[in-house]
């Protein structure tokens, strides 16, 4: 199974608002057929620009990066499934790179 990274941001939420939204995303897309490797809260920030979702305005927003492993065809349907989900404003799945590069950058080759 290929590795992902969800880059979340929820709109402005008490924490238990907050924990509920995360645990029912990752409950969600465990039942899927993920397997949920970390999950590292980025805080609070302010938005790069306002966006409007739901009949909201969203100038401000909580980050979250969640790391799993996931069949491809699971992916499209969990993103229709988080841009329906009213408390999340910008869900976006990134595919990671399993072999990093042992190669440098600069300087002499050896």
């Amino acid at each position: 199974m290929p590795r992902y990274e969800l880059a979340l941001i929820l709109k402005l939420m008490q924490r238990p608002e907050t924990a509920a939204t995360l645990r029912r995303t990752v409950t969600d897309l465990m039942e899927r057929g993920a397997v949920v490797r970390g999950m590292e809260n980025l805080g609070e920030r302010l938005l790069p620009y306002q966006i409007t979702k739901h009949d909201q305005r969203h100038i401000r927003g909580t980050y979250f990066l969640v790391d799993f492993y996931a069949p491809p065809n699971i992916v499209p349907g969990f993103l229709n499934h988080l841009h329906r989900d009213v408390d999340v404003v910008r869900p976006t799945v990134l595919k990671k790179d399993t072999q990093e590069s042992s190669k440098t950058c600069c300087g002499p080759q050896q």
